[in-house]
């Protein structure tokens, strides 16, 4: 009898053990393979498993990551592949696109606010028109329970995510109760048709000046810069917004944003539909001298994700233009987790440099 036994993880490495048998008495395998699928980027190499004493194995080298969220592969003998968690790993991390399983090295120590004390807060939905996207954008404003007066407000991009999935509005609550962020509200902003609205699209940075600024300032009372955060094309599309329209955003928190260049992406070319269009934008903001205005920016991104590169060019690119940017490169890889790891210190440092001054 195989026993299915979880990960080995050591500081360096990482077993995985997969147990496969026919169950005749026979050491042969039902599967014809199994292959790691790591959600980080890795050569496409070596991530194979070996099969021997009813058992698909694989170690893995540890990637520069404290923790590392993955799932299988598995070759049935028809031809056909299936992907799936590991089923002798409990530990699951949730994504917009499903659960992964997740390894956790020993250095690795979640962020000590998910366990603080929280302040209460009390939540409205709105339903914003949005003409020129032919749609509704909508939204939820969070505010500290009882509080009416005008506070600052932290706008995200793929918000109700950001908060399901990463902890954000449990975040701000941590650090009000605890002192370290003043009173403020944030507005979780839903995405819509993501790719068409965040591609650096016009019309939607169109829409947050004259739509949905305007609806949050007539629900809520504001004071302070306004602070724009995003992941991914919600990055992309803040700094967007930011750069066409001038006194938007005082700053912008900008976490593993797809500034996507042919030089340096291009297995996005096949893959993603607006990719000729991101890519064309950022190449314009690469070649464009200093802004009409600059915004306080603090960027995040994984040690080991593909957009690594590209933010750091853009970090520099940004500083070179003016703005105070700063990135943090932090070892954790493209996902929700690993963004919110990230929310202490770098999004409460450049929320206080803003509202406290």
């Amino acid at each position: 009898m195989i026993v299915q036994t979880q990960p080995l993880v050591r500081a360096d490495s990482v077993t995985f053990r997969l147990a496969d048998g026919a169950g005749d008495g026979v050491d042969r395998p039902v599967l014809d393979g199994t292959r790691l699928l790591p959600a980080l980027s890795l050569p496409d190499t070596g991530l194979d498993f070996d099969y021997a004493d009813g058992a698909w194995e694989l170690t893995l080298a540890r990637p520069p990551v404290h923790r590392m969220e993955y799932k299988f592969q598995l070759r049935h003998p028809a031809g056909d592949l299936e992907e799936i968690c590991d089923p002798a790993n409990p530990l699951r991390a949730p994504g917009a696109f499903g659960d992964k399983s997740v390894v956790e090295f020993p250095d690795y120590t979640p962020p000590g606010w998910l366990d603080a004390a929280k302040v209460e807060g009390d939540r409205l939905e709105l339903a914003i028109p949005a003409p020129l996207l032919a749609a509704e954008l909508e939204a939820q404003v969070w505010t500290p329970a009882g509080v009416t007066e005008p506070l600052p407000l932290l706008i995200a991009h793929d918000g109700p995510e950001y908060d399901r999935l990463a902890g954000l509005i449990g975040f701000v609550a941590a650090l009000i109760a605890d002192g370290r962020l003043p009173a403020c509200r944030v507005a979780l902003l839903a995405p819509g048709p993501r790719d068409e609205n965040y591609s650096a699209n016009p019309h939607y940075a169109a829409t947050l000046h004259q739509q949905v600024l305007p609806a949050l300032r007539d629900t809520v009372a504001i004071r302070g810069p306004l602070v724009g955060m995003g992941a991914s094309l919600g990055g992309l599309a803040m700094l967007h917004a930011q750069r066409a329209l001038p006194g938007l955003f005082g700053g912008l928190f900008l976490q593993s944003a797809s500034f996507l260049t042919a030089e340096l992406d291009p297995q996005e070319a096949g893959r993603f539909s607006m990719f000729a269009q991101v890519s064309a934008y950022v190449r314009r903001v690469l070649a464009e001298g200093a802004p009409a205005e600059a915004a306080a920016t603090m960027l995040t991104c994984g040690l080991a994700e593909e957009n690594l590169a590209n933010n750091r060019q853009m970090a520099k690119t940004l500083a070179a233009q003016g703005y105070p940017a700063r990135l943090v490169e932090v070892p954790d890889a493209h996902n929700y987790v690993g963004w919110r790891d990230a929310f202490d210190p770098a999004l409460a440092d450049l929320l206080r440099t803003l509202w406290e001054a």
